[in-house]
């Protein structure tokens, strides 16, 4: 198990909110103080735009926003031109499928599942209404997980896009992606990865995967918001025409015609998300330092015991008891989300209550919302127990009614 306590000294908002229980992770980690001290470095001491100025200043920023995407690279095993700084795992993916508008017609398939966030599935739905390819959606074990026995049945030799998430942000398992890929490969179809949900609990190596695309933001990976990645293979990226245009991703420009920088520059068009980069690379940094064996150890622990002490309690219902990530989706029966999250608001337990920005699996599962915690490095069992004590709070004080 980890040292919560020496990690917790470098997590600033427990300085600030003692008795805090953070079990909303899977929404956005907190940031340790090495993330937040990057990000006021540049704005304390640099403040400045990158790739522009010939000044000192400006080239001391623009080293340390290229080093962050040397150190995107590194972690998920690409190529440095191969990384594109991004605003979110959403604009990622929305940019990879407003690329296939002009690609796809008539006749031709995209392969999804229900397990998806929203922003890996609606981009598609999206670009199915306008190509009219044909949205197939991979059929669910009885356990809500993808299986590669369900992918096969719906893969076709029409099949040309596959997007699916390596981890389910709702339901914590992981996909057995890397073999699915290698059969839509064989079609010749093209794989987007949606590793929002993976990027904070396992090592990524796009190179072994084999992975066309993927996505991850650096808000759920302990750095800051607003910055994201997508990788993509460089002949793919060399490919994609641009989404946005204007200052800084054109070699040159003439009145009747421009010519594009080369990838990765031509997709960050104006001024980028310096500081969000900048405190993405010290947020992997930290979480190397700790290291993915050590945090699997530490949330599956913490996940066996939550679960334990759950099946004592009479009155809820988890979804996903075999989780592969220490993400709890349950419901007390009878009480809507909302109204039970009130409780844990009350006790400084953060769970989070809704959809979850994944609309079909909750429907698959047969409910309106569902309430999540999600175990990461900074919990421990205290945190576990005073989950526990207000999941039997909220089913006594609703008994009484």
């Amino acid at each position: 198990m980890l040292d919560v306590k020496v990690i917790r000294q470098n997590f600033p908002i427990y300085e600030h909110n003692k008795d805090l229980v953070y079990l909303d992770t899977g929404a956005s980690s907190l940031k340790p103080k090495a993330v937040i001290d990057q990000v006021d470095h540049y704005y304390s001491n640099l403040g400045v735009n990158v790739h522009r100025g010939v000044y000192g200043l400006s080239y001391e920023a623009t080293d340390l926003y290229e080093e962050a995407r040397t150190t995107v690279a590194k972690f998920i095993n690409a190529n440095f031109d191969e990384v594109v700084f991004t605003r979110g795992t959403t604009a990622s993916l929305n940019m990879v499928a407003q690329s296939y508008l002009s690609v796809l017609k008539e006749g031709d398939e995209i392969i999804t599942s229900e397990l998806e966030h929203h922003s890996s599935m609606l981009p598609w739905l999206n670009v199915s209404k306008k190509t009219n390819a044909k949205l197939n959606y991979v059929k669910l074990n009885d356990e809500g997980r993808i299986t590669v026995e369900a992918f096969k049945d719906v893969l076709t030799t029409n099949t040309k896009v596959v997007a699916l998430t390596y981890v389910s942000n709702v339901m914590g398992y992981i996909t057995p992606i890397e073999e699915i890929i290698k059969l839509a490969h064989e079609v010749g179809a093209v794989v987007i990865v949606d590793a929002a949900q993976a990027a904070p609990h396992m090592p990524i190596n796009v190179k072994s995967l084999d992975c066309d695309y993927l996505a991850f933001s650096g808000h759920k990976i302990l750095g800051p918001t607003g910055i994201g990645v997508l990788y993509g293979k460089k002949h793919l990226l060399d490919q994609m025409e641009p989404s946005e245009y204007g200052g800084d991703m054109v070699d040159f420009v003439v009145k009747d015609n421009a010519k594009w920088k080369d990838t990765p520059y031509k997709f960050e068009a104006g001024t980028p998300i310096i500081s969000g980069a900048i405190g993405l690379s010290s947020a992997i940094k930290y979480l190397m330092s700790i290291g993915f064996e050590a945090i699997e150890a530490h949330t599956k622990e913490l996940h066996r015991y939550t679960l334990e002490k759950l099946k004592d309690i009479k009155g809820i219902e988890v979804y996903n008891s075999k989780s592969d990530t220490g993400i709890i989706t349950f419901n007390i029966i009878g009480v809507h989300p909302h109204d039970a999250a009130s409780i844990f608001d009350k006790n400084k337990v953060c769970i989070r209550a809704g959809h979850h920005c994944a609309q079909l699996i909750t429907k698959w599962l047969g409910q309106i919302a569902t309430l999540r915690a999600t175990l990461y490095i900074y919990n421990n069992y205290e945190d576990c127990d005073r989950f526990i004590d207000s999941v039997k709070e909220t089913i006594d004080f609703f008994n009484q009614f």
